[in-house]
């Protein structure tokens, strides 16, 4: 079964920039639509960036020019740089399979305050 672990989150102050990782596992990832989500309390998912298996990408409105998602196929990880970050980017962010979707891993926690 696919698994997807999420890291890089922590604590930053508004305008700072973040680096996330999430390593998957079990399947087949060079084919995968990877994507990035994230919850903020008392809301649900919500899919911030994607990436095709070829590199192309798509951005919610919310975060393009701030956030670009890459993948390195090589290492089963896709990554999501994440700049000029604001208050309402707190949430915690998850990794996933948009085309083959699987079970939520643990999440990392991104919390953007002064």
């Amino acid at each position: 079964q696919v698994q997807f672990v999420e890291s890089g989150g922590g604590l930053v102050q508004p305008g700072g920039s973040l680096r996330l990782s999430c390593v998957v596992s079990g399947g087949i990832f060079r084919i995968y639509v990877m994507g990035w989500y994230r919850q903020a309390p008392g809301k649900q998912h919500e899919l911030v960036a994607r990436i095709t298996s070829d590199g192309f990408t798509n951005y919610g409105d919310s975060v393009k020019g701030r956030f670009t998602i890459f993948r390195d196929n090589a290492q089963n990880t896709v990554l999501l740089q994440m700049n000029s970050l604001k208050p309402e980017d707190t949430a915690v962010y998850y990794c996933n399979s948009v085309s083959h979707f699987g079970p939520w891993g643990q999440g990392t926690q991104v919390t953007v305050s002064s």
